[in-house]
């Protein structure tokens, strides 16, 4: 894992690179990568190049970048892992290729001279990189199918800016800051800043399964190479097709998932697990640990606040490290720890976030423990339908469906209903025959943070205007689940490619690398869901509990028939708890401070 950075001035009276701007935007991320850095320059300085390293594959000096291709026409800068590189090593190494490093980034560069722009459906792994074509002049960027990796861009028309942080890019200068209303609205519709959108104007998120070259033409489009709602529409195509019976089995899920972390424990040093007593860390602990043994790490959060309450992690988690023999460790945080590292949290924070405090102290213990690679249960819940969005979701479309043919009745009762409800109880409630009527609606109604009628009395009304004719979230929202029949899928699109994708996978990166920690994700791997759709598409597809069932190493009982509870973090304990010191704040009054915070930062 690492950071990434590059300057392209493009257009033909663009001025020469600012080198110094350059080393700005790389220092700025030196906690993504404190193993090393470095930076090219093309010899007429149009073009440069910066990385800063955490070295995780061939941790010798032969690895480092930018790296150049043996002629020296390509030169690249990646963040990520490519899980499947041996396989393609050896395929290139049949072709003639040769290698001087044992790095999955030298085999980028041979795959990108070779196959170009179709490399990518090749790719196993997470990653976000840009590759430089002498010969062509021009750059290449290609960010991973599910977007685990970020990468953002600033244009300015004549010259293009790219980096794996937002805040790095604005350490370099040269950006347009003035406030992107798609941004703000969307950070307190949300709770995140949805993509392609940042608080700024001046900069965007390249697509997730999204890649663009730029020449002296300027950016071209985005094209997608892999489509998460195409996928899913697809499986479910086939599995309607597929002749009576299910089209899946215990023993072919498990060996899915084994598949998965097996390629995500591929590292040339220690891969830890975080660890909690859910279903989703467990069975991949169970898992890895049949591959690793009693060399597995595992590490468990623990709070102050929840000791001996149901809502405690550590006994079962602990529970669970003994039976698979894994090396374990425990570390406890409380109120003090919070205040200790607020302000570093704050200032780690990359995009305003309602979230990531849970990700970002667990990172910080197992960061302190040794290990630079944790493996996280994130994506469970998103493929296995283990949130709640699951059932409230279709079962408020249904209900609440013939009153979408009953003209203005909706937005009637909101208009009534709004000003009173919001005294006594949850200000969605007034939405519920307006947003409630289809899946797309009633997902933006479970997951809204402030409702769309709430935003003019947080925002300038011509920025809530502005911004919420950008964002078009309900038209977005149908075209997730477009073509996709299957009522869990929809629910399983729309979790992934807006809550998981915008929040927990961009929590999980910025949190990570403040601790200089690559944080992967094995159910989170296109190669598994285009395995699993088929049988997530069933008429009674798997679900978490078959998930823990998989693996041949059974979990425990009281595991497996544990009530689901989700992680829990003692947040409003922590901003609650002493009202003269946080004001008695709520997620809401959270989301108001995370914004003015990192909006005046």
């Amino acid at each position: 894992m690492c950071g990434i950075g590059a300057i392209f001035a493009y257009g033909r009276d663009a001025p020469r690179i600012d080198r110094d701007a350059l080393l700005r935007i790389r220092e700025a991320m030196a906690l993504r990568g404190p193993d090393g850095a470095g930076s090219w320059h093309s010899e007429d300085d149009r073009c440069g190049l910066a990385h800063r390293r955490l070295a995780i594959i061939d941790l010798t000096a032969a690895a480092a970048q930018p790296m150049a291709s043996a002629d020296g026409r390509y030169h690249i800068t990646y963040n990520g892992e490519i899980y499947n590189y041996r396989a393609l090593r050896d395929e290139l190494k049949r072709d003639g290729v040769a290698f001087v490093t044992d790095s999955d980034t030298e085999v980028l560069l041979a795959l990108y001279a070779r196959d170009g722009a179709a490399m990518l459906d090749r790719l196993r792994g997470m990653y976000a990189f840009a590759i430089w074509d002498a010969e062509k002049r021009g750059m290449f960027l290609a960010r991973d199918p599910l977007g685990i990796k970020p990468l953002y861009f600033a244009d300015d028309g004549r010259t293009l800016r790219i980096a794996s942080q937002v805040k790095a890019l604005l350490a370099g200068s040269g950006i347009d800051t003035a406030p992107a209303p798609a941004g703000h609205v969307g950070f307190f519709l949300w709770g995140y800043v949805p993509e392609p959108h940042t608080l700024y104007r001046g900069i965007h998120a390249l697509g997730a399964g999204a890649w663009m070259w730029i020449d002296s033409s300027g950016p071209g489009p985005q094209t997608r190479h892999f489509d998460l709602t195409r996928v899913l529409a697809t499986a479910a195509e086939e599995a309607a097709e597929e002749a009576a019976g299910e089209p899946w089995d215990l023993g072919a899920l498990g060996e899915a998932l084994a598949d998965s972390v097996a390629h995500h424990l591929v590292a040339d040093v220690p891969v830890g697990v975080f660890l909690s007593s859910g279903l989703d860390s467990a069975t991949l602990v169970s898992l890895a640990a049949e591959i690793k043994g009693t060399e597995l790490r595992t590490v468990t959060l623990g709070f102050d606040d929840f000791r001996g309450k149901e809502v405690d992690e550590v006994p079962l988690a602990e529970r669970i490290a003994g039976q698979f023999g894994t090396d374990h460790r425990t570390s406890w945080i409380g109120r003090a720890d919070f205040d200790a590292e607020s302000d570093r949290l704050m200032a780690a924070m990359d995009q305003p976030t309602i979230d990531g405090v849970n990700s970002y102290f667990v990172s910080k213990v197992t960061a302190e423990t040794g290990l630079k690679v944790a493996i996280s249960g994130l994506g469970g819940d998103e493929m296995f339908g283990g949130y709640a969005s699951f059932r409230e979701v279709p079962l408020l479309a249904r209900v609440l469906k013939p009153f979408r043919f009953v003209p203005g009745f909706g937005r009637g009762f909101r208009a009534v209903s709004a000003p009173v409800l919001k005294h006594f109880t949850s200000p969605k409630y007034a939405g519920l025959f307006e947003y409630g009527t289809s899946h797309a609606d009633a997902y933006l109604l479970r997951r809204g943070l402030f409702m769309p009628w709430e935003l003019p009395e947080l925002l300038d009304a011509d920025l809530v205007r502005d911004g919420w004719r950008e964002l078009a979230p309900r038209a977005e929202l149908e075209a997730t689940v477009a073509g996709i029949g299957p009522v869990n899928l929809r629910i399983s699109a729309l979790e992934t490619a807006w809550y998981m994708r915008n929040q927990l996978l961009r929590d999980s990166d910025w949190a990570g690398m403040a601790h200089s920690l690559e944080i992967r994700t094995p159910l989170v791997d296109a190669v598994l869901l285009r395995r699993l759709a088929p049988m997530l598409a069933a008429h009674s597809p798997p679900g978490k509990r078959d998930m823990a069932l998989s693996p041949a190493r059974r979990l425990p009982a009281e595991v497996l028939n544990r009530p689901k509870t989700g992680f829990s973090v003692p947040i409003h304990e922590w901003l609650g708890g002493d009202t003269a010191h946080h004001g008695g704040w709520g997620f809401r009054q959270w989301a108001r401070h995370i914004h003015a915070a990192q909006w005046t930062s």
